[in-house]
């Protein structure tokens, strides 16, 4: 079965910097585009970053443009959502997944990793 294991949230003070780890297990993400996700308190979900496949182009959601960076590492079945000069407007539950504009939801969406940004 396909787990998406998302790592490396906690809680950072505004200005600063976290970098999350979504490593996944139980199929290839080689060819699928993958993706970032977040809840906020009291929101819905929204999309945040895409990348594809072949790593180019990203795509960034307006709010975070500029700040957040999406990576992959095929050879280790990895993405990673590299998120600098973090604002209190960030904290969020994330999630890790493929990207719905091209493929289908992977495995569950599971518990996210939480992101507390403090002033």
């Amino acid at each position: 079965q396909v787990q998406l294991v998302v790592s490396g949230g906690g809680s950072a003070q505004a200005g600063g910097s976290l970098k999350l780890s979504c490593v996944v297990s139980g199929r290839t993400i080689e060819s699928v585009a993958m993706a970032w996700f977040r809840r906020a308190p009291g929101n819905p979900q929204e999309f945040i970053a895409g990348i594809p496949w072949t790593g180019q182009p990203t795509w960034y959601k307006e709010t975070v443009k500029g700040r957040f960076i999406i990576s992959r590492d095929n050879a280790k079945n990895a993405v990673y959502l590299e998120m600098n000069n973090l604002k209190p407007e960030d904290t969020a539950v994330y999630y890790c997944n493929a990207d719905l504009r091209y493929g289908a939801l992977l495995g569950d969406w599971g518990q996210g990793t939480q992101v507390i940004v403090s002033s």
